[in-house]
């Protein structure tokens, strides 16, 4: 009785390693597609759907307007260098000059198809309190216009005036084709 009883358990065994056990793992495969497939249709049906179409709109859109402000157009781009001239005349520094670099000696330029960086070279003489006002107020302009870097150097013994060189960095958006 025992050899009979180890015998078909050797078959049961053999027969689950190469019978019931492959066709388990197939089944466990089929069943994970089949979900992955009902969660794909579950998005499809989804965005089908008419209110989550307009909320991926509205989606889109609230994301293009929170760019523009760190984004200027291509036709605003030459503004810019009067805005920051009024700011500067509004903060009172004294010895304003400003000078755009050419972008395509720029060697790190930015690698994009839509956007460009432009430069911006302004000098100018002012005690702390003034460089601190103008660097906010220059901070806060929208679109962002970014202080890549500033040397400030010390007034000589009888002046009260710091020598200011800064390097600003705008995002334009490039000019469409056509």
């Amino acid at each position: 009785m025992a050899l009979v009883w180890m015998a078909c358990v050797i078959l049961f065994v053999i027969a689950y390693y190469f019978i019931i056990g492959p066709q388990l793992k197939i089944k466990t495969g089929l069943e994970k597609e089949s979900a992955e497939k009902r969660q794909m249709y579950r998005e499809a049906m989804e965005a089908a759907d008419e209110e989550s179409r307009k909320k991926l709109v509205d989606e889109v859109e609230r994301l293009k307007n929170e760019l523009s402000g760190y984004i200027a157009e291509f036709e605003d781009s030459a503004n810019l260098t009067f805005d920051i001239g009024r700011i500067a005349a509004e903060k009172q520094v004294s010895s304003f000059t400003i000078k755009t670099t050419d972008r395509i000696n720029n060697v790190d330029q930015l690698e994009s198809k839509n956007l460009q960086e432009n430069r911006i070279d302004i000098a100018f003489e002012s005690d702390f309190r003034q460089f601190a006002t103008f660097l906010n107020a220059l901070e806060r302009h929208q679109p962002v216009i970014f202080v890549d870097s500033f040397k400030m150097s010390r007034a000589g013994s009888n002046k009260t005036l710091h020598k200011v060189d800064m390097d600003l960095s705008i995002f334009v958006r490039k000019r469409t084709q056509g």
